[in-house]
């Protein structure tokens, strides 16, 4: 599952980051991504589910507003396992 949302007049997509954190079902990753190739940036962010403890009901419980201050946290991918550090 994949949502698009604008930040600052860029286009994103956010979806479920995959990778398990060692809170289990307490805890989920999320990645949001602009761009493709090497001109793309990915920025990676966790959350507390409030309702369904299962990733992609979790996520489709996140309203817009709760996805933006999610990404106002979110931190640069090269800082999070879920996307390799940043690998490529």
């Amino acid at each position: 599952m994949v949502r698009a949302m604008a930040v600052d007049g860029e286009r994103w997509e956010v979806y479920p980051a995959g990778r398990v954190t060692v809170y289990g079902r307490d805890q989920f990753g999320l990645i949001f991504e602009r761009g493709t190739g090497p001109q793309r940036s990915r920025r990676v962010t966790h959350y507390s589910p409030v309702g369904a403890r299962s990733p992609g009901r979790a996520f489709a419980e996140l309203s817009d507003r709760d996805l933006m201050d999610l990404f106002r946290q979110s931190q640069p991918a090269w800082t999070a396992p879920e996307v390799d550090y940043g690998a490529h």
